[in-house]
């Protein structure tokens, strides 16, 4: 192991399936040691947050005795999930994740009882989905009144495991601006908790976490742990977030991620608001903003297609005319939930690989669409030179890649670095110990360095294609 020049710093990424656990060199960004265990979730109740603690220890575990020589640690954790703690800093029942939708009714009701999505978007940045705490919240007081009022404090993942640390799992617990965001009831218009909203869906402000202002410890870490003690923890946030940090973004380069889902998103200095709902007005982990959409059918929809047709996923053939909507699981963006996949115009001579090849375009079409309702207005953001970051397991595969080209027409960046939450937890850590921007800690680091392809032509009669396969094809979209 190469001798580190620099202070050893800890980046957690605790996310639905693992936590991972990396010890890095604030000075140049190298990885020391690395640890990962995992989660379980029990479907219909969602994840014991005491097992994301467990997880969190055994990955320090994992790293060996270089993690005695820590001098600071952050976690990121995933977005939107509720956890219920009562007096003693226990969680009063299992945590509400943010892919359990079954708050979809009482999402409907609230934004509906505030004024409308515009209403919404113009007070907290953002128009409320399932995914959002504060629709889990009025989800537990109407479906299990006990244990909302058993709860004592109410937490997001990250800040649950930032509390563990710090010893202030009920009392003084703390949070970021970035995860705060996708709470609902945080204003990315007044950085502060919105008391109106919050009295809507009975929720006591002092059961929230104090936000930590960007660049300022959370606390320290306490002792009895297999960390050092004493040491400081930074606020944490999000994993969308730490994803950016990891990436050392600036203002107008947009992310596209290609996993089971589809994700989009960009740094802003401008706030988001968009009454549709498509674009998730979020803070970023700084003094900024990410805007930030999802898509529901990606990777895993084309694979079923490839799978459906006997092909191989990078057996893709271009030509026909075909086109496939790939709304194997209804879809978010558009906002089609009770959507099926869809195919249309086939001909004789249309082969598997080119109905393969409409499913890739048709997947890709919905993300492009969605990557320009985030940049809209935002500067530079939507200059057509500026490359789009291309990660997740499908940045990987050819098929994807050229895809994104071919519809984009801009350039695409591949960063070498798989892993971007951890190690954006991580410049967290390095930025509060050196009393730098993470994220300029991140482009020192290099983290997106990787192979850049140049921009082609885009494909205009594919985009047209799809676009009026949409349109004609709405009304059945709706009725399935």
């Amino acid at each position: 192991m190469p001798v580190p020049e620099g202070p050893l710093v800890i980046g957690v990424d605790s996310s639905t399936q693992s936590t991972k656990v990396l010890v890095v060199d604030a000075a140049d960004g190298s990885v020391v040691a690395r640890g990962q265990a995992p989660h379980t979730v029990t479907p219909g109740r969602g994840a014991d947050p005491e097992q994301w603690w467990r997880a969190l220890t055994d990955a320090v575990g994992q790293c060996g005795p270089v993690v005695g020589r820590a001098a600071a640690v952050s976690v990121a954790g995933q977005q939107h999930g509720l956890v219920t703690l009562d007096g003693s800093g226990r969680p009063v029942r299992d945590a509400l994740l943010w892919n359990d939708t079954r708050s979809a009714p009482q999402r409907d009701r609230l934004v509906g009882e505030l004024g409308g999505a515009q209403a919404w978007a113009e007070r907290v940045g953002s128009v409320p989905g399932p995914a959002f705490t504060v629709t889990k919240w009025a989800w537990l007081r109407e479906n299990e009144p006990a244990s909302a009022a058993a709860t004592r404090a109410v937490r997001l993942p990250h800040d649950y495991l930032t509390g563990r640390l710090t010893g202030q799992e009920a009392r003084g617990g703390t949070t970021d601006r970035g995860d705060a965001s996708g709470t609902g009831w945080w204003s990315t218009a007044t950085g502060e908790y919105d008391h109106g909203v919050l009295a809507h869906v009975g929720l006591d402000p002092e059961l929230l976490p104090r936000v930590v202002p960007p660049g300022e410890p959370a606390g320290t870490v306490r002792p009895g742990l297999p960390l050092p003690a004493g040491i400081p923890v930074a606020a944490g946030t999000g994993d969308n977030m730490a994803g950016a940090l990891g990436l050392g973004l600036v203002p107008g380069r947009p992310v596209l991620s290609l996993g089971t889902s589809g994700t989009v998103y960009a740094v802003s200095t401008r706030r988001p608001a968009d009454p549709t709902g498509v674009v998730a007005g979020f803070a970023d982990a700084g003094h900024a903003f990410l805007p930030l959409a999802c898509t529901l059918n990606c990777t895993l929809a084309v694979d079923r297609f490839a799978a459906l047709l006997g092909l191989d996923r990078e057996a893709a053939e271009p030509g026909g005319e075909a086109v496939v909507l790939p709304f194997l699981d209804g879809e978010r963006t558009p906002d089609l939930p009770g959507a099926t996949g869809l195919v249309h115009g086939l001909r004789h001579a249309t082969t598997g690989g080119q109905v393969l090849q409409a499913a890739y375009d048709g997947a890709v079409f919905a993300l492009l669409r969605a990557l320009g309702q985030v940049l809209d207005g935002d500067g530079n953001g939507g200059d057509p030179a500026v490359p789009i970051v291309l990660i997740g397991g499908g940045a990987r595969g050819t098929a994807w890649r050229e895809t994104v080209r071919r519809l984009s027409g801009r350039p695409v960046l591949v960063p070498r670095a798989r892993e971007l939450v951890a190690p954006g937890a991580a410049a967290q850590a390095a930025g509060l110990l050196l009393g730098r921007d993470p994220a300029a800690v991140a482009r020192d680091w290099g983290t997106s360095d990787g192979p850049a392809y140049e921009a082609v032509a885009r494909d205009d009669a594919a985009l047209a294609r799809i676009a009026a396969a949409l349109s004609d094809a709405d009304a059945l979209l709706r009725r399935s």
